[in-house]
């Protein structure tokens, strides 16, 4: 199942689902008042439209997840590569490489990410 497409307003909800879950909807109301601004309809219409497109559910007034944040942020970034790059790691990592400066332990970290990729066979 591909990972529904969340937007960015719907991804600062998430962010307070995933930081609560499983909340009530009532206190899901009062925090995304507190944090985002928003009224209870606002919040109310995206439970309606994130359990619709199966992001979440809500049952006897609880609300919790379906699809977890490594899973949104895994499918943006695969959106982004094939849009942007198209479909090229190398030329994301040149491009984001080219306006930021890594640090020597964010080259490690990198490194070691690759070692283990490597390691199970996926290359």
């Amino acid at each position: 199942m591909d990972t529904p497409k969340i937007f960015e307003s719907e991804y600062r909800f998430c962010l307070i689902l995933w930081e609560h879950e499983p909340v009530r909807s009532r206190e899901l109301v009062e925090l995304c008042r507190e944090q985002l601004g928003w009224k209870p309809t606002t919040t109310y219409t995206v439970i309606r439209r994130l359990s619709e497109r199966g992001v979440l559910k809500s049952e006897n007034s609880i609300v919790s997840s379906l699809i977890t944040q490594d899973e949104v942020q895994a499918a943006e970034i695969d959106e982004l590569v094939e849009k942007k790059f198209g479909g090229s790691l190398p030329a994301f990592v040149a491009a984001f490489t080219r306006h930021r400066r890594i640090t020597e332990q964010e080259i490690g970290e990198v490194q070691r990410m690759i070692d283990r990729f490597r390691e199970r066979g996926q290359t």
